[in-house]
C-alpha cells in the first residue's frame, strides 16, 4: 500500500495560503486530492472559500475531500484533533494522489510534521514537503519582523540574541521547516525592496530552499508537489525555538472574534470603517463574507492589517439566509466594541 504524499502549506496570518490552495484544486491536472483546513476561530471562511471553488465533478460532495479543523492550531491540538481526522482520510488514501494541509497562520509547522513519525501514521502517510507562504509587502513595511535593515545590524551585533515576540520565533520557526518559500504581494513592493527581502531570506533559509514568487496563487502545482523530502525523517536539520520545549505557548493576549449579522454593508464603507478599526486595535487579519444590496452574489472580503481585497465569488443560494460574516484575528479584540462599530455603519 502506497504512501500518500501530504504537502503542508504554512505561513503568516494573510498571507495567502487559501488563495494559492483554490489555485491549485483549479489547476490540479487530474490529481484527487484531499485538504485539511485549520481555522483560527469557529466561523470556517477558509473551508468554504475551497468548497465552493467549483472543482468537484458533478455529484461529489466536497465535504469528502474538504475538511475543517476549527477548535484549535494543529500544533497545539495534534493529538486531541488531527491524528483521528487523519485516520479517517487514510482509511481512503487508495482513492487519492495527494493531501494538502492548511495550517493556521499560529500553528507552528515542526510539531504537526513530527506526527507522521507515529507509526499509525508513519506506515501510510509522508510528508511530501513544507511551502512556506511569506507576504512581500508585509516583510518590507516591517509589520512582522521590524525594519529588516534594523534587524540585520541587531543580529551582527548580538548573535546571542533572545528578546523576540513571539510573532517574529513563529515566522523564523516556518522559515526555518520550509522547502520552498512562496513570496506573494511581491507587485506591491518595488524592485529595491523586493531585492533586499530575497537576500535577507536568503540567509535566514536552509541551503538549496528557494525563494520563488507568486502572484494571487498563481504557480504551477508540479512546482509545489512531489518534493520527496519525507521531512519527518530529516527534522534535525529544520531548526526550531522550540525544540527543547516539551509543550509550547502562543501569546495568550492572540484572540479571534466573530460577527454574524443580517445587515448588508456597501463595500466602499464597510471598508473604511474597518480602516478606522484597524487604526484603533491591534488586528493583524480580518476574513470574511458580505452581504451587498441588491447584489445577488456573494462579496468575500479579506484584510491584512489596513490593506483590503474584495471580490464575488459565487451567487446566494437560493435557500441560503444573505448574512454578513466576518472573523477578526488580532491582540485582545473586545467583540461588543468592534460589533457596535459595525452596526452604527448606515
Amino acid at each position: 500500500m502506497h504512501k500518500i504524499p501530504v504537502t503542508v502549506i504554512t505561513g503568516f496570518l494573510g498571507a495567502g495560503k487559501t488563495t494559492l490552495l483554490r489555485h491549485l484544486l483549479q489547476n490540479n491536472q487530474n490529481r484527487r486530492i484531499a485538504v485539511l483546513v485549520n481555522e483560527f476561530g469557529e466561523v470556517g471562511i477558509d473551508g468554504e472559500l475551497l468548497r465552493d471553488c467549483q472543482i468537484c465533478e458533478e455529484g461529489d460532495n466536497p465535504n469528502d475531500n474538504i475538511i475543517e479543523l476549527t477548535n484549535g492550531c494543529l500544533c497545539c491540538t495534534v493529538q486531541e484533533e488531527f491524528y483521528p481526522t487523519m485516520q479517517q482520510l487514510l482509511e481512503r488514501r487508495e482513492s487519492l494522489d495527494c493531501m494538502l494541509i492548511e495550517t493556521s497562520g499560529l500553528a507552528l509547522p515542526k510539531p504537526l510534521v513530527q506526527a507522521f513519525r507515529w507509526p499509525e501514521i508513519r506506515n501510510s502517510a509522508t510528508v511530501d514537503g513544507v511551502i512556506t507562504v511569506v507576504d512581500c509587502q508585509a516583510l518590507a513595511s516591517g509589520t512582522l519582523v521590524g525594519d529588516l535593515e534594523a534587524l540585520e545590524a541587531q543580529r551582527k551585533a548580538d548573535p546571542n540574541l533572545e528578546h523576540e515576540t513571539p510573532i517574529e520565533e513563529l515566522f523564523e520557526d516556518q522559515l526555518a521547516c520550509a522547502d520552498l518559500v512562496l513570496l506573494t504581494k511581491t507587485d506591491l513592493v518595488d524592485n529595491t525592496q523586493l531585492t533586499q527581502i530575497k537576500a535577507w531570506l536568503s540567509q535566514e533559509l536552509r541551503p538549496g530552499v528557494k525563494v520563488i514568487s507568486c502572484h494571487q496563487g498563481e504557480i504551477n502545482p508540479d512546482i509545489l508537489l512531489g518534493f520527496n523530502a519525507a521531512v519527518e525523517d530529516n527534522l534535525d536539520s529544520r531548526p526550531s525555538h522550540h525544540d527543547e520545549e516539551e509543550e509550547h505557548d502562543h501569546d495568550d493576549e492572540i484572540n479571534s472574534i466573530q460577527i454574524i449579522v443580517n445587515q448588508a454593508f456597501d463595500p466602499k464603507t464597510l471598508v473604511e470603517t474597518l480602516k478606522e478599526i484597524v487604526k484603533k486595535t491591534e488586528i493583524y487579519r480580518i476574513k470574511g463574507f458580505v452581504n451587498v444590496p441588491n447584489k445577488p452574489m456573494r462579496l468575500v472580503l479579506q484584510g491584512v492589517g489596513d490593506r483590503f481585497d474584495t471580490f464575488y465569488d459565487r451567487f446566494w443560494k437560493p435557500d441560503e439566509q444573505k448574512t454578513t460574516r466576518l472573523v477578526f484575528i488580532g491582540r485582545d479584540l473586545n467583540q461588543q466594541k468592534i460589533a457596535d462599530e459595525l452596526a452604527s455603519i448606515t
